[in-house]
């Protein structure tokens, strides 16, 4: 999991897109033009996402039909989290965070991994890293930690007993 939010506690970028709620309740989409696509990056810190980057994500979105994006992410994390039960969880997880992640606090990602029953879990917390994970600048040492939890060697059971 990465850039991931629990139940959006102490979340300020949260606060403020919930007093646009009965907004975006009202419809299924919100407006999205060049500007909010250029924001994307930009949003939790300057300088941490390839310069072209925002510039050609932004150009490609308005040129497919951008102008709206459904608002469903929005609404649930205004108002619908949690909507991952931990208890619930069984598989191996790893939880990327950067410190640069203005959706999520810390204090409500090391919650939900300490309720993860799976002790196979890793919470991995970065510097140099916004909500953008695995396209920023520092993406490969991302990527290096994921390859990492998922090329981990299969547990071996006890053989004796």
């Amino acid at each position: 999991m990465a850039a991931f939010v629990w139940t959006g506690k102490d979340s300020p970028t949260l606060k403020k897109r919930a007093e646009r709620l009965d907004e975006w309740r009202a419809t299924n989409r919100r407006p999205a033009d060049e500007a909010s696509y250029l924001g994307i990056f930009s949003r939790d810190v300057v300088g941490l996402t390839i310069p072209e980057l925002p510039a050609a994500a932004a150009a490609a979105e308005m040129a497919n039909g951008g102008g709206s994006v459904p608002n469903g992410t929005y609404i649930d994390m205004c108002a619908n989290l949690p909507v991952v039960d931990p208890l619930k969880v069984a598989c191996p997880v790893m939880i990327f965070r950067g410190d640069h992640d203005g959706i999520a606090a810390d204090e409500d990602v090391l919650n939900f991994f300490s309720a993860l029953p799976n002790k196979d879990k890793q919470l991995v917390m970065m510097s140099g890293q916004a909500h953008n994970t695995g396209i920023g600048i520092n993406r490969h040492r991302f990527w290096h930690v994921l390859r990492a939890f998922l090329e981990m060697p299969v547990r071996l059971d006890n053989l004796e007993g």
